[in-house]
């Protein structure tokens, strides 16, 4: 099982308990500055008014500085990146859903802007130059010290506590877009032709047509 399989079984497993589907399925998050600008949605008329307007404040609003949505990014794509089959984290505007997601849920940000601190720290200790800046090799040797909570060091808890959290948020953005939505493979509800019990479920059942 590869990395983006993992963490489809663990993204799937994020939205359903719940923790963040609710804020993931709200419309609208900021564009980027690469990005076209979306076309206005239709009214969506299973929301209120008020809950539309919400939406767009929180869209609106940024809680993290340019340094720390850049390395939230550079996290984002080593969690989940571009492969053969689709796109990146980043291409799946994960950032934003994080930033979205620190605004709608507070709580979510003292522990992602304290752990994004407590990374560049150990990265600055250990190769003079901060998460973001340092190679991709440094990058990995870094995050695999916080990656596999049973084998990291009891130093290394609050960075595995930061990396779960991140891990989390980037399944569930990624893997409630329309890009991961793509990368699962989900159709959703689609019309079917019934045809009758198939011929060898009613032959194991001892029967040559559904009238018996």
């Amino acid at each position: 099982m590869n990395r983006r399989e993992s963490l489809k079984t663990l993204g799937i497993g994020a939205v359903a308990t719940g923790l963040l589907l609710d804020a993931s399925c709200k419309p609208g998050v900021p564009k980027t500055a690469d990005q076209p600008a979306a076309k206005e949605a239709a009214p969506d008329p299973s929301r209120l008014p008020n809950e539309i307007a919400r939406d767009k404040k929180l869209s609106g609003e940024k809680f993290f500085n340019e340094h720390e949505i850049a390395t939230i990014t550079v996290l984002a794509d080593i969690i989940i990146p571009k492969d053969e089959k689709s796109g990146s984290a980043s291409d799946a505007r994960v950032p934003e859903f994080i930033e979205f997601i620190v605004n709608d849920m507070p709580e979510h940000q003292t522990p992602m802007r304290g752990g994004l601190r407590w990374l560049d720290l150990q990265c600055l200790n250990r190769y003079n130059t901060t998460f973001r800046e340092a190679t991709s090799v440094q990058q990995i040797e870094m995050l695999n010290l916080i990656a596999f909570p049973l084998k990291a060091k009891p130093e290394m808890a609050q960075g595995v506590a930061f990396f779960n959290r991140m891990r989390d948020l980037t399944a569930t953005g990624f893997f409630t877009s329309e890009i991961g939505v793509k990368d699962i493979g989900y159709m959703g509800n689609s019309p079917t032709i019934w045809k009758g019990v198939p011929a060898d479920v009613l032959k194991a059942h001892g029967f040559d047509t559904i009238w018996g």
